[in-house]
């Protein structure tokens, strides 16, 4: 059998922003810089563009698109927008206003994943909701509560 080589059991895994916020935690940095550095670590337009928001000026926000630009892209294409409006109306079917209960953008994050046929790694209880209903790994950068 062969040896999966690199952290995450060596999946490719897009970042949301709540795994991108915790990457310099001591408990988690190792692994991620590993990840990263083996094509790992994925981005999307979402996620690209929730980071560059909360970047304070314009040379962070050209140093931070400089190193996602490194990044493998999963686009948001037309068959990602219809996985996410079949998880939408997958949750609004699990009770009244569960399909509230994801935000938007992580809606499309796990489609993006889902059409990719990659995980979401993350620390965001929404991403386990969408794995119920969109065909993607969620993982948490580190165990819920612990960070």
């Amino acid at each position: 059998m062969a040896r999966v080589r690199g952290p995450y059991a060596g999946r490719a895994f897009i970042a949301d922003t709540s795994a991108w916020a915790r990457s310099n935690h001591p408990r988690v940095r190792p692994r991620f810089a590993e990840a990263a550095a083996n094509g790992q670590i994925v981005t999307c337009p979402l996620v690209n563009l929730e980071l560059l928001h909360s970047t304070r000026d314009g040379d962070q926000y050209d140093e931070t698109s400089e190193r996602l630009s490194r990044l493998r892209d999963v686009p948001v294409t037309r068959s990602v927008t219809n996985a996410a409006l079949m998880a939408q109306r997958a949750l609004a079917h699990v009770r009244p206003l569960h399909h509230r209960s994801v935000n938007i953008a992580d809606l499309l994050i796990a489609a993006c994943a889902a059409d990719a046929a990659i995980g979401v790694l993350h620390y965001d209880e929404d991403f386990d909701r969408l794995a119920d209903v969109l065909a993607f790994e969620s993982r948490w950068i580190a165990p819920r509560g612990s960070l």
